[in-house]
């Protein structure tokens, strides 16, 4: 029994990993890719602490709910459905009726503020910096579990946040309205035999499938970059089920907390609602990972392998791909991606990526966009292929990086430079020549 639960945990852990889509079945693989992208999320999930950004966000959103929905129900009032816009965010907020009084009890307050005069200028200030704050503390976590550095700018922050709040109400509405539109149909229906159970089903549905909108739509949205709709709506539904069955055992285990109400009053209600904000905060960045990790899942192939990568593999890794380049360069064809590289030549695209970085940083190629639409990036050498050959390229990837350090190589440790220099030299002289465009 220890035997088979160690070679399932090596499988899980090592294997699974190397596994190419030429060894195994379309749909042993497709299954494999599926493990393998709920592993990456539950490890990724481990070492990104999502507990701790699902704290700091509950504790952001705690600050600026009231403003948040200040401006959502200005926009509402605008368009003459805030009557429906407060009815859905009641239902949205579950069982927390004591938390949601107390949060349109400072809504109304704040609204009736800005129609007294009282808000205009700094007050207006504070509310939109508070409302892009959070959209911003938002964007920063999921851009760190995209492990993207470069954040929207602030234009296109006030631009796309605001887009956003003016298309919520909106969307808000439309969903409550579906809602009404099917449990009409559903009473109209209760005299047909057959259809009247599938209403039901559908009806029943429709939560599910609105939450699991609002995911998908928040996992391509915020992140800054290019998200693609497969993985996005697989997590979308994941994470609206798990909302949706969170909402179900939330509201059930509130009648039994109800009994304590009697000694802790309407004080009850704060742990409640930071609870409920905790946990869906949680599920919400957990299927953030999931997305990521459904659309980046082959670049963890080969991973130990590639992280414990021998310097000679590496070195060999870096003869190889620049061949390739400098080969289609003079043959004027197509400049190579990483992707083309990684499945034509099967490299693992973890190792293409490094060993194109490090050519980047020693100069010797250089990125260019071939496709403006989808944004592909190929490589082009940046220098003469006629002069490189395996001896010029080892020798830039050596002397890559810092060397001033205090260590005494004149006089103490001269001889243990001097062995080091001149070994090198005997390699470099014994060396072939030959250019990598005509290995």
């Amino acid at each position: 029994m220890n035997k088979k639960i160690k070679k399932f945990f090596n499988f899980i852990t090592y294997d699974i990993w190397r596994v190419t889509e030429a060894e195994v079945t379309r749909t042993k693989f497709s299954f494999y890719n599926i493990l393998k992208t709920i592993i990456l999320s539950i490890r990724r999930f481990t070492d990104d602490r999502i507990a701790d950004k699902a704290s700091s966000l509950t504790y952001s959103t705690l600050l600026s709910i009231v403003p948040i929905l200040a401006i959502l129900f200005a926009i509402a009032r605008g368009f003459g459905f805030a009557n429906i816009m407060e009815t859905q965010v009641r239902h949205g907020f579950g069982s927390q009726k004591v938390a949601t009084e107390a949060i349109f009890t400072f809504v109304d307050s704040y609204l009736s503020q800005t129609k007294s005069g009282v808000f205009i200028g700094v007050g207006l200030v504070l509310l939109l910096w508070t409302v892009v704050n959070l959209t911003g503390s938002i964007e920063t976590t999921f851009n760190n579990i995209w492990q993207i550095k470069k954040p929207r700018t602030l234009y296109r922050k006030i631009t796309d946040y605001f887009s956003m709040f003016l298309i919520l109400p909106v969307l808000i509405v439309v969903s409550g309205g579906l809602s009404i539109f099917m449990s009409t149909m559903l009473k109209e229906m209760t005299g047909f035999v057959v259809l009247a159970p599938f209403m039901k089903f559908f009806v029943r549905l429709i939560p599910f499938a609105l939450t699991s909108f609002m995911f998908t739509a928040l996992y391509i949205f915020m992140p800054n970059t290019k998200v693609k709709f497969k993985p996005a709506i697989f997590a979308g539904i994941i994470a609206g089920t798990a909302y949706q069955a969170f909402q179900f055992l939330y509201i059930s285990g509130q009648i039994s907390v109800s009994k304590y109400n009697a000694i802790y009053g309407s004080f009850a209600a704060i742990p409640l609602f930071l609870l409920w904000l905790q946990v869906s905060w949680t599920i919400c960045l957990f299927g953030a990972e999931l997305t990521y990790a459904g659309q980046n899942i082959k670049n963890f192939s080969f991973e130990k392998d590639t992280k414990n990568i021998s310097r000679r593999y590496r070195d060999f890794a870096s003869i190889l791909i620049m061949s390739l380049i400098c080969k289609r360069f003079e043959k004027g064809e197509e400049a190579y991606t990483a992707g083309e590289i990684s499945l034509k030549h099967k490299i693992p695209i973890r190792l293409t990526e490094q060993v194109l970085s490090l050519l980047q940083e020693i100069k010797v190629i250089h990125e260019v966009v071939i496709d403006t639409k989808n944004e592909s990036i190929a490589y082009l050498p940046s220098i003469d292929i006629n002069q490189i050959n395996a001896a010029f390229l080892l020798n830039k990837i050596d002397l890559n990086g810092s060397e001033d350090f205090k260590v005494d190589i004149e006089n103490e440790f001269s001889g243990q430079w001097k062995a080091l220099l001149e070994s090198r030299e005997i390699y470099y002289n014994n060396n072939n020549n030959k250019l990598l465009k005509d290995l």
